[in-house]
C-alpha cells in the first residue's frame, strides 16, 4: 500500500492543532462532497480520502501511530510485539541496526509479513485489515421501506439491503468489506453512517410521526371527513364536530416502521389547524353576523 500523506490531503502542517484539523476537514468535506460534484468522477475518492485523513489525524492515539509508523500505522502495536518476539529469539540483531525511515521500515515490515529472510515465527502471524468509514444519504421516504442500494468502496460495488426504519446517524457494520488483511489475515470491516434528510411534511420522533392537518372552518364546526397522505398511502380521517384549533389525535400504528421489527410501527400524531375563510361575500358576512348575534343571546 502506497504511503498517503494525510496532512497534505487536509492541507495542514504536521504541527497543526485539533481545531485547525477540524476546520480544514469541514471545509474540504463541504467542497468535495459527491452530491455537490456530480460531474467529477473522482469526487467520491477524494471525499473518502478526506474522511480517512480526518479520522486518523483527529484521534490523538491514531495520529501518534501514524506519525511514528507512516503507512503501516495500523499495525504499529503488532510491529512492536513482533519486534519483541524477534529479540527474544535472538533473530533481530541484524534487522534492528540503524534508524528507520518510511522506506526502510516498509522493507522490514515486508520481510516480517511477506516471506523475506529472517521472518521466522513472525512471518506466520496474520493481521487484520483496516476498517473503512462511509456515509450514505437517504430521504425519509427512502428510510420508510426496506430497499437495496449499491455502494462503491475502493472501486468495488457492494449491494446492501437497508432495513426500513433506519435512523439518522445510525451506523451499521459490513463485516469483511474493509481493507485487506496482512499476511493472509482477515479483512477489516466497513462502517456506514446513515444521513437521513426529511423531504416530507412529517416530523419524525423515533418511530412516531407528527403531522399538521389543515381544516376549513365548516368541517371543523360541523364535522366531516378529511383525506391525508401518509408515507404508507392515503387515509381518511373522521372529524368530530366543533374540533378546536390545535387539538390532537393519535392514529395507532400509522407512524414509522420499527427497525428490524417486521409489522411493528410507531404512531401518527395529528394536530389540527383551522383555516378561517377569506374574501367573504356580502351574503356570507350577513350570515356570520346573524350567527354572532345568536351566539350573544345564549
Amino acid at each position: 500500500m502506497a504511503f498517503i500523506d494525510y496532512y497534505e490531503i487536509l492541507g495542514v502542517p504536521k504541527t497543526a492543532g485539533a481545531d485547525e484539523i477540524k476546520s480544514a476537514y469541514r471545509k474540504l468535506a463541504r467542497k468535495l462532497h459527491p452530491d455537490l460534484n456530480p460531474n467529477d468522477k473522482d469526487a467520491h475518492k477524494k471525499f473518502q480520502q478526506v474522511n480517512e485523513a480526518n479520522e486518523v489525524l483527529s484521534d490523538p492515539e491514531k495520529r501518534k501511530k501514524y506519525d511514528t509508523y507512516g503507512k503501516d500505522w495500523e499495525h504499529g502495536e503488532a510491529y512492536e510485539k513482533a519486534r519483541q518476539s524477534q529479540q527474544q529469539y535472538g533473530a533481530a540483531e541484524n534487522q534492528w541496526s540503524g534508524g528507520f525511515g518510511d522506506d526502510s521500515f516498509s522493507d522490514f515490515f515486508t520481510s516480517m509479513f511477506g516471506g523475506g529472510a529472517g521472518g521466522g515465527r513472525s512471518s506466520q502471524v496474520k493481521y487484520r485489515g483496516q476498517d473503512y468509514q462511509a456515509e450514505l444519504r437517504l430521504s425519509l421516504s427512502d428510510a420508510y421501506t426496506t430497499h437495496q442500494q449499491t455502494l462503491t468502496v475502493n472501486g468495488k460495488n457492494i449491494r446492501i439491503t437497508i432495513p426500513a426504519g433506519i435512523s439518522n446517524g445510525q451506523v451499521i457494520k459490513l463485516k469483511g468489506h474493509g481493507g485487506a488483511g496482512v499476511n493472509g489475515g482477515p479483512a477489516g470491516d466497513l462502517f456506514i453512517t446513515f444521513i437521513i434528510s426529511n423531504n416530507t411534511a412529517f416530523r419524525r420522533d423515533g418511530d412516531d410521526l407528527h403531522l399538521s392537518v389543515e381544516l376549513d372552518l365548516y368541517t371543523a364546526l360541523l364535522g366531516g371527513e378529511a383525506t391525508i397522505d401518509t408515507l404508507g398511502g392515503k387515509i381518511k380521517l373522521k372529524i368530530k364536530p366543533e374540533t378546536q384549533n390545535g387539538s390532537k389525535t393519535r392514529l395507532k400504528g400509522k407512524g414509522f416502521p420499527a427497525y428490524k421489527k417486521d409489522g411493528h410501527f410507531g404512531d401518527l400524531y395529528i394536530v389540527y389547524s383551522i383555516k378561517l375563510p377569506t374574501s367573504l361575500s356580502e351574503k356570507e358576512k350577513e350570515l356570520f353576523t346573524e350567527l354572532s348575534k345568536l351566539s350573544q343571546q345564549k
